[in-house]
């Protein structure tokens, strides 16, 4: 646990390591100063408050974005948000090193959440 991060919204750790490899819970796009306040709105907001939660995890590990080999995507509206997320994402990684990824639309997300995004990385031998 981090204890600088989001709260968890169920029992389970921000991050697993194992042999180098770094398994990220996914996060919510919900504020760890104020865990309770409403979420952002729209996904554009939502998926950089998530990616802010997943830089504290990863920060909190010594770890960065850059370190990420492998990121899942769920989405609860995909046809109507996916093209204002990846837009987001880009943003947020140095451009030609974007991580392999999977997105998929999903009925519901924990806390009436758009989007959620956990990460698979790797610490530098």
């Amino acid at each position: 646990m981090i204890a600088s991060g989001p709260r968890p919204v169920a029992p389970f750790s921000h991050a697993v390591e194992a042999d180098g490899w770094v398994f990220v819970t996914g996060q919510m796009p919900t504020d760890p100063d104020a865990p309770d306040a409403p979420l952002p709105q729209g996904v554009e907001a939502q998926t950089q408050r998530v990616i802010d939660n997943l830089k504290i995890v990863l920060g909190g590990i010594g770890l960065g974005l850059e370190h990420v080999t492998m990121a899942r995507i769920y989405l609860t509206e995909f046809q109507r948000d996916y093209a204002a997320m990846n837009a987001v994402w880009v943003r947020n990684f140095e451009p030609g090193k974007l991580p392999a990824r999977t997105t998929v639309g999903v009925t519901g997300l924990a806390v009436g959440a758009l989007v959620e995004i956990d990460l698979v990385a790797r610490r530098p031998q």
